[in-house]
């Protein structure tokens, strides 16, 4: 006897194909839809804060690097690790604590320091 896993459970993904009989030539999750969204809207974002007018090219253009974007983020994305979990590990990468390479402080040198006589010993503190 076979003992079956429920493996095939999770390579159903939650994906819209499309009204029936009309279905779209891709394949994307409600999460992908959502990503490519939010990436869509920075990159506009970010092309108005450079000084890009809102034109047809430089729109088709953001919609083209979202979609690489996107692609790219879902390569990542599965069953096991969503969306979420990519972005807090991203975050966490951006933002833990470094090991120091630059060096505090340099070589000891005595030229800024001021040479003074010796002070006279006292009567008792002498030796």
């Amino acid at each position: 006897m076979r003992v079956r896993t429920d493996d095939e459970i999770y390579r159903i993904d939650q994906v819209w194909l499309g009204p029936p009989r009309a279905t779209f030539p891709w394949r994307a999750t409600y999460a992908s839809y959502l990503v490519g969204f939010l990436i869509f809207v920075a990159v506009l974002f970010v092309q108005r804060r450079i000084g890009i007018q809102f034109n047809i090219m430089p729109t088709a253009w953001a919609l083209v690097i979202s979609v690489a974007l996107t692609r790219l983020i879902a390569r990542k994305v599965n069953y096991e690790k969503g969306v979420v979990h990519l972005f807090e590990h991203f975050w966490h990468e951006v933002t833990g604590p470094r090991e120091r390479t630059a060096h505090q402080g340099g070589a000891v040198r005595t030229n800024h320091v001021r040479v003074r006589r010796a002070l006279p010993r006292g009567r008792r503190g002498g030796r």
